[in-house]
């Protein structure tokens, strides 16, 4: 059975882009760039440290519901600050694990102190299904080989 891959693998696949924003700068540049990459969530970046993480979540939450415009609002007084990142050894179930329990759907992935990927929900679901359609498949042709 082939053991469960890391996200090292994944960002192989993947790539490791990261899309980032300054803490000064406004949600409303924040919004563009999400909308432009096609992305819901940024990286706040403090020159190469993790400041904190502006998704999709927090403008609603703290922007929108809060009657704060975008276009004067820095990223810095709505972006998360506790910011859980994962490493490249660890195994996506791991990551499943870390997001359902800490309720949130993107990960930086961290390598010696430095921001070498970031994974969504999306992506560790989609790893998640392809590992057990290999499985699936391992299992026919092996029920199908005993027959």
């Amino acid at each position: 059975m082939k053991a469960s891959r890391k996200v090292s693998h994944l960002l192989a696949n993947k790539g490791d882009q990261v899309w980032s924003i300054g803490p000064d700068e406004t949600v409303y540049d924040a919004l563009v760039l999400m909308a432009d990459k096609g992305i819901g969530a940024l990286l706040v970046m403090q020159g190469t440290a993790i400041a904190g993480i502006f998704s999709e979540r927090d403008y609603a939450r703290r922007v929108a519901l809060e009657g704060k415009t975008s276009r004067q609002t820095p990223v810095r007084d709505v972006m998360t600050s506790d910011v859980v990142v994962v490493r490249p050894d660890q195994s996506i179930p791991d990551c499943m694990a870390l997001m359902t329990n800490r309720r949130i759907r993107h990960l930086p992935v961290v390598d010696k102190d430095r921001v070498v990927g970031v994974v969504s929900i999306g992506d560790v679901v989609k790893e998640i299904i392809a590992e057990q359609e290999f499985t699936i498949e391992q299992l026919e042709k092996y029920i199908g080989s005993n027959r």
